[in-house]
């Protein structure tokens, strides 16, 4: 009979070791390292096997002869792709980062900061899904009466706050004509063509097919969702439930893994969609060991500043989907409600024409954001200039600062630079790099950009502007948005979309193109 053993695994990272070490050679952190007892190790009946299925199963494969019996290799054109149907979450922006849907018997992981929304998002989820599909959330870190009451308070965003937005947006002013409706989002409005039954994620909050497990001990769990059956269970969160047969601690390295991959054989058995809420360390990364992202299929990240509205829920990891897609919701009173169009949200006050703006088209995954810049040059007030960024890679603009130096000619070793994206959006880019650059040119000089110009292009440590990927989709976005310029890099030749193209080689030359001798009037409508 196998023995087990002792183990000493570091809390941050996971690594493992055979003795207690005061600091972990892996992650370098100091006093990470828990004593953790290693079971021995499942003998072949305990472990999972696709190919031990007897009978049907959620992916279509042929079937095994006879129950424990190996299934023989096959062709991929045999699996049937009924079953993998995506399903409609409600929400046209989480739909849009999961690559369309939630597919049937995945496990999506949800991290973020404490209090960014995790819970709400899901829970509001549930209960949209629970009117067509059953639906299990356990809560392992509220009661039944505290998850009761967070979904009395989101139960309010129904038909009353949804015909105040309709009267409100209906009702003609001075006798005038309605005001026009901003445009939809062509993603969003193809789901929900796809899928007429989930128009709006304000549905009312009824207990359909929604039950409610609070619970922590995981073996409780299994056994819920082997009997319930549900098509979609939602775990909040991984980090509290435990294996009663281990002896560390709910949270730990051992743990988190144990049950993550008990989860997900049961998931895949039953083919039942799991939505895993993760929490986060000071870092910013899932807590826990790094396994934990390898064994779902989607990991999820939930950002936002708690000074904004705004969220932004972005995949980093997807079987199913594009990576680095984003969507955007908006924290009201009563809940998340998704934003159809951000760019909106990332623009400004257009007509405040004040120096140092500029703007610029990001590439989220497949979604292009208008986002303004902003940037104040001033004298340094100590001796050695600061460089603080907001939004914006401070790597890339310390290389902005050195290009316009040397290959423009401005003095900027000695002015304090500060650049920032409205609404706080990431800009990690490099095709942001000629509007970061035009806008530190227009501080420096005391100078207003064109508001209805567009700025994209990379810039080389040669002062080149270089070309840039997907210009025709982030210029067909500035169109939509009423931009009448777009200063590119040269070579690049976009379709016609109504816009003025300037195709630029070098820097110097978009500065020339971008800041006017005389800068637009406040007559100019935008």
């Amino acid at each position: 009979m196998a023995k087990s053993r002792t183990l000493y695994v570091c809390h941050e990272c996971g690594a493992e070791f055979p003795q207690y070490f005061g600091r972990c050679s892996a992650c370098h952190a100091w006093n990470s390292l828990e004593e953790q007892v290693e079971q021995p190790a499942p003998t072949p009946s305990q472990r999972f096997s696709w190919s031990h299925l007897p009978g049907e199963n959620p992916e279509g494969l042929p079937s095994a002869t006879k129950p424990g019996q190996p299934r023989a290799s096959f062709l991929l054109s045999q699996i049937s792709d009924q079953s993998q149907s995506r399903m409609p979450s409600g929400y046209a922006e989480l739909d849009r980062v999961l690559g369309g849907g939630i597919v049937p018997g995945s496990l999506v992981l949800i991290g973020g900061e404490p209090g960014i929304g995790k819970s709400t998002l899901l829970l509001q989820v549930a209960h949209i899904l629970s009117h067509t599909k059953r639906v299990l959330y356990v809560s392992a870190e509220e009661s039944g009466q505290q998850v009761k009451l967070r979904s009395q308070r989101l139960e309010v965003a129904t038909d009353s706050e949804t015909e105040t937005e309709t009267e409100t947006e209906t009702k003609p002013e001075n006798g005038n004509q309605h005001p026009p409706t901003p445009t939809a989002d062509p993603f969003t409005e193809q789901l929900k063509n796809r899928h007429p039954k989930v128009e709006s994620a304000a549905t009312p909050i009824t207990e359909q097919d929604l039950y409610l497990l609070p619970e922590t001990d995981l073996e409780v769990i299994l056994r819920e969702l082997e009997s319930l059956k549900p098509q979609l269970a939602v775990i909040d969160s991984i980090q509290t439930v435990f294996f009663s047969s281990l002896t560390s601690a709910p949270g730990s390295v051992a743990q988190v893994r144990e049950c993550t991959s008990a989860l997900m054989q049961v998931a895949k058995r039953e083919n039942i969609t799991l939505l895993i809420v993760g929490h986060v360390t000071k870092d910013g990364g899932i807590a826990g060991p790094r396994v934990l992202e390898h064994l779902v299929d989607t990991v999820l990240y939930f950002e936002g500043d708690r000074f904004a509205s705004h969220r932004l829920l972005r995949s980093m990891k997807n079987r199913f989907g594009a990576t680095h897609e984003i969507g955007v919701f908006e924290m009201v009173a009563h809940g998340l409600k998704e934003v159809s169009n951000p760019s909106e949200l990332f623009l400004g006050n257009r007509d405040d024409f004040s120096p140092g703006t500029s703007t610029v088209v990001a590439l989220e995954g497949t979604r292009p954001i208008v986002v303004e810049i902003q940037a104040l040059v001033s004298p340094a007030s100590y001796g050695s200039a600061r460089r603080a960024t907001t939004g914006v890679d401070s790597g890339r603009l310390l290389q902005i600062l050195a290009v316009l130096e040397k290959r423009v000619g401005i003095p900027l070793s000695k002015l304090d630079a500060y650049v920032a994206s409205v609404g706080g959006l990431k800009v990690e880019e490099p095709a942001a790099d000629l509007g970061i650059a035009i806008a530190i040119v227009a501080s420096f000089r005391d100078r207003v950009v064109d508001p209805r110009t567009i700025l994209i292009g990379e810039i080389g440590l040669g002062g080149q502007v270089r070309p840039v990927s997907q210009l025709e989709l982030r210029l067909r976005e500035a169109a939509k948005l009423g931009f009448k310029r777009a200063i590119i890099p040269k070579g690049q030749s976009p379709a016609d979309l109504g816009l003025q193209i300037i195709p630029v080689s070098k820097v110097i030359d978009a500065i020339i193109a971008s800041i006017p001798a005389q800068p637009p009037t406040m007559n100019d409508e935008f």
